[in-house]
């Protein structure tokens, strides 16, 4: 088993999607919200954590604007110094390599080992969580490849890119044969009856070698930059212009899918990127046959399997079911659960309207 001091966690925190509008915004984005539970998405990542990572070796990946929201919803769970700023956004892959550049200065040897988890998923079992994490921090020095999470599917989704497994290592653990982009729905169900493929959940773990070795073979052109990041951690405008000069790439695009050295590890814990309003109820238990994320209280009469968000309201609902009720304090929004996906219309119809500062 790999020791804990060897062990870092790298949140990846700075996003800004408005999949959960109105109550995501551009001001604080998903992971800063209480969705599925009494925390928010980054602090319940980072509370499972516990046990498996020291709180000095937790660290969120932000950019300036979030320091406020991150700092609050991090209290008591990273160590001081722990928030990492892109100066800006050139999507993971540049924002990893900074943040290896980051932990090297500071004095992370190459042997040590580099979990990434995106900071607004849900994952109810921490216990689980912290098992196959622990496997696969062990897989990644074992065998000197990264290892990505993979997730059991349970049904052909259309919507997350997949893994294929190769040659079986050990139980649960396989060499990725290949990624794949996120398929068409026959294609998905052909994955699935297979047995073969797992969806990408966005979690990698390496040694930080491991990791800047197939940033070198695979992504040349972001890894020039590794020294001149690690020369300008000190000096804030150095840093932003040379940031800013870094080819703009995933670490699933620039790295994961090229690399020959990738293993993947079969999750044993439940998982959800909660992609729109719709996902909550498979989170959250029903009350009274309705999913409450959010309500100060609520009178149900004949309405079923409606989600409701609407924080210190009394909701009301009588003779309507499937729906989506979601009340914030600028904006309500009410719509049938199977068009959750059309959230985004508003969003690209309020992007130039007079409200826009104010809604988004």
């Amino acid at each position: 088993m790999i020791d804990q001091s060897n062990l870092y966690a790298l949140v990846m925190a700075g996003g800004s999607g408005t999949r959960f509008w109105p109550e995501s915004t551009s001001k604080r984005p998903k992971q800063y919200l209480k969705l599925a539970g009494d925390y928010s998405l980054l602090k319940e990542t980072l509370m499972r954590f516990e046990g498996l990572v020291p709180q000095e070796r937790r660290l969120i990946v932000t950019i300036k604007q979030q320091q406020e929201l991150a700092t609050a919803n991090s209290l008591n769970l990273v160590g001081a110094d722990a928030l990492i700023f892109e100066p800006a956004g050139r999507n993971t892959a540049p924002a990893i390599l900074l943040s290896l550049a980051r932990l090297l200065k500071q004095g992370a040897s190459l042997d040590d080992v580099v979990v990434v988890v995106p900071a607004d998923h849900v994952i109810l079992n921490h216990q689980g969580f912290r098992q196959v994490m622990t496997e696969a921090a062990g897989l990644a020095h074992q065998l000197d490849k990264l290892i990505t999470i993979g997730i059991p599917p349970t049904f052909p989704h259309t919507g997350y890119g997949y893994v294929q497994r190769g040659e079986q290592v050990s139980n649960g653990v396989n060499l990725v044969e290949s990624f794949c982009e996120k398929p068409d729905f026959d294609t998905a169900k052909k994955y699935l009856a297979s047995g073969k493929y797992l969806w990408n959940a966005g979690m990698f773990v390496g040694r930080i070698g491991r990791f800047l070795t197939e940033f070198s073979n695979h992504a040349p052109a972001i890894y020039e930059y590794l020294e001149p990041l690690t020369a300008a951690l000190s000096c804030e405008q150095q840093l932003a212009t040379l940031y800013q000069q870094m080819p703009a790439d995933s670490i699933d695009y620039a790295v994961m899918e090229r690399s020959q050295e990738v293993a993947v590890v079969a999750a044993r814990f439940d998982w959800n990127d909660l992609g729109s309003w719709d996902a909550l109820a498979t989170v959250i238990e029903p009350v009274d046959g309705n999913i409450i994320a959010a309500a100060r209280d609520h009178y149900f009469d004949q309405a079923q399997n409606n989600i409701v968000f609407a924080p210190n309201q009394f909701v009301t609902l009588i003779n309507v079911n499937d729906l989506i009720v979601v009340a914030t304090q600028g904006s309500v929004v009410v719509l049938p659960s199977s068009d959750a996906q059309k959230i985004k219309e508003v969003v690209n119809h309020l992007k130039g309207h007079p409200l826009e500062s104010e809604l988004l």
